[in-house]
């Protein structure tokens, strides 16, 4: 009996040894796969985590004012752009497109994201000169135009332009004065001087839109209009690994006739070291409209890369550009 007793208790031992065996593969399985899961979750958590790139990140020099930090989202299907409860839709573009003077309108179709980009501006600053009117209790009966226009003289109020400001330009500026002494038009000068500041600060308020309000652009749109976009001489030229600059000008201007004998002769002398690209604004508005340009002439200088460093507005004498090209490190 101690014999099959032994045997017997040898057996339940051997049983509860494989059991105990079995239960320890199955709770390293378990934790196995419960490890698999959390790495997972992790995973996609991570990714879903991850901001959405800004549109001036994923698709450079594509926006210049109210979509430069949007977001880049799938959105619902037919909206392009997002921003709160303001929306803008293919419906609202094609709208848009077909209030244009017939002769530009098959430019505008071709590269509409500087359109969508002013609609999405306009509602958006609306918005915002609303809020304000409400947070400073201006009158009830005042019209959205009413209500912007004090907005954005509320933003450019403390601006001035100083007496060395004024003669810096004049003498930067003499070809263009004539006869006229700097004391005879001293504030007219001033005048213009604070206007383009007054721009500028208003230009900067637009820009930094996407550090006040979340806005969303559809990444499938944004992509279709970038592709688009890269088309067009300026970015061309910028995409050539070449420095560039380019002028913009247009008909009937004194002193866009004047730079262009200095364009012409810039082209002969730099040859193939140097990109220069003449836009007509008369002829390429949505170009001009795309680069922001308001006044003419304009030279704008990108370098090698395609970076903008640095803008002039008037008249600019070959000699400072042949200066400011230098210092670019084209000779």
């Amino acid at each position: 009996m101690r014999l099959n007793e032994n045997i017997s208790v040898f057996l339940v031992a051997c049983k509860m040894k494989g059991l105990v065996d079995k239960m320890k593969l199955t709770i390293r399985f378990t934790l196995l796969i419960m490890g698999m899961a959390i790495i997972f979750s992790a995973a996609v958590m991570g990714e879903d985590a991850k901001p959405p790139m800004t549109v001036s990140k994923l698709y450079p020099e594509l926006a210049s004012n109210a979509l430069l930090e949007a977001k880049v989202v799938a959105l619902p299907e037919g909206v392009l752009i997002r921003a709160g409860e303001i929306t803008i839709t293919q419906k609202d573009l094609d709208a848009e497109i077909a209030k244009t003077p017939e002769n530009f309108r098959e430019q505008v179709k071709a590269s509409p994201f500087f359109l969508v980009e002013a609609m999405a501006t306009g509602k958006i600053m609306t918005a915002e000169a609303k809020a304000w009117a409400k947070k400073t209790e201006r009158k009830d009966d005042e019209t959205d135009q009413q209500i912007i226009n004090a907005y954005l003289q509320n933003l450019t109020d403390k601006l001035s332009v100083s007496d060395d400001e004024a003669k810096t330009f004049f003498d930067q500026n003499t070809e263009l004065m004539g006869t006229a002494t700097y004391d005879q038009i001293k504030d007219q000068i001033k005048e213009y001087l604070l206007d383009q500041k007054r721009q500028d600060t208003i230009n900067a308020h637009i820009k930094s839109v996407g550090t006040r309000t979340v806005v969303e652009v559809d990444k499938d749109w944004a992509a279709k209009q970038y592709a688009s976009e890269m088309k067009n001489p300026i970015n061309i030229a910028r995409k050539s690994g070449k420095p560039t600059l380019v002028d913009f000008g247009a008909d009937g201007c004194k002193p866009c006739e004047m730079m262009a004998p200095i364009l012409d002769e810039l082209r002969e002398e730099y040859g193939e070291k140097l990109n220069i690209v003449f836009i007509q604004v008369e002829k390429d508005p949505v170009i001009a409209a795309r680069f922001g340009i308001q006044a003419v002439p304009v030279q704008v200088f990108y370098d090698k890369n395609g970076k903008e460093v640095f803008t002039h507005v008037g008249f600019f004498d070959k000699e400072s550009i042949v200066s400011k090209l230098k210092e670019m490190g084209v000779n």
